[in-house]
Order: structure tokens, then sequence, then C-alpha cells
């Protein structure tokens, strides 16, 4: 179970990654070491998967965004690992989620612009194993993104 301390140490580094354990252990109320081995039994047992950096991606040249559903013809457990298997190595595809809905897959797709996105849609996304159909919803707007979420 988490305690305070715990809770305040992943929400500090949810904020920032790269904070010193020192800047973290005053802000968390602690001193250096007893944060430091918090920190380490809070990644051993994986509430801390790992750190990275947040990447704009507008500025790298990846500035649109569109969710795909996607339904498909078979649902059963070696198409839907044939499918998993296959997704993971589309670039442009950011995330990945099985869905309990009327569909079966929801995909987050970036890519440069529509342009791109048509290609990727046409050759990669409808390519995949079992796929049946998609749809596709286009982002106008980010309102709200994991780099801004803290629980």
């Amino acid at each position: 179970m988490l305690d305070k301390f715990d809770l305040s140490i992943l929400r500090e580094l949810q904020r920032n990654g790269r904070i010193t354990v020192t800047e973290l252990a005053n802000r968390v109320g602690l001193s250096k070491t007893p944060c430091q081995v918090r920190m380490r039994k809070l990644e051993d047992m994986k509430y801390i998967k790992g750190y990275m950096a947040i990447l704009d991606q507008g500025k790298l040249g990846a500035k649109h965004v569109a969710f795909v559903k996607v339904s498909l013809t078979d649902t059963r457990s070696n198409a839907l690992e044939a499918f998993n298997d296959a997704v993971r190595d589309i670039t442009e595809i950011e995330q990945c989620h099985m869905i309990a809905a009327d569909f079966d897959y929801l995909l987050k797709v970036r890519t440069a612009n529509i342009e791109t996105y048509r290609t990727v849609l046409g050759e990669k996304i409808s390519r995949l194993p079992f796929v049946q159909q998609t749809s596709t919803f286009v982002v106008m707007e980010d309102v709200k993104d994991i780099a801004h979420s803290l629980f």
C-alpha cells in the first residue's frame, strides 16, 4: 500500500522526471536517503515504469493526429495476437487499445499531415491481419494530454 510520501514522490516525478533526488526529497518532506530508497521501491514494484522525455511532436513534423476505430473479422485469440503483433511494427501508431464496444480496437495515429495519414491508413492499417473496417476521427485541437495529467 502506498502512503502519502510515495504518492507525493510519484506526483513530483510525473511533473519532472529529471528532478534531482535532493530536490525531490525537499518537495516531499523527506531526507535524501529515505527518498531514494522509496524511489527504488516504487521502481522495483513497477509503479514507475520508466523515465522519458515528452517531445513536441509538432516541432518534429508530426502535427496530424487521428483516432481510428478498427473492427476485426475474427476475435479469437490467434487473430487478436496476430493483430497485436503486427500493429506494434507500425511506427505511426502511437497507441493501440483493445476496446469493449461495438468495435475492437482504438488506435492513436500520428503523422505529418492528412496525406501521409491517408497512406498509412491505406497501406498499413487496412492491411493489418483480420481488419474488416476502420473509421477515422481527426483531432482538431489537443485539449489535454498525458504530459499535463497528474493523478
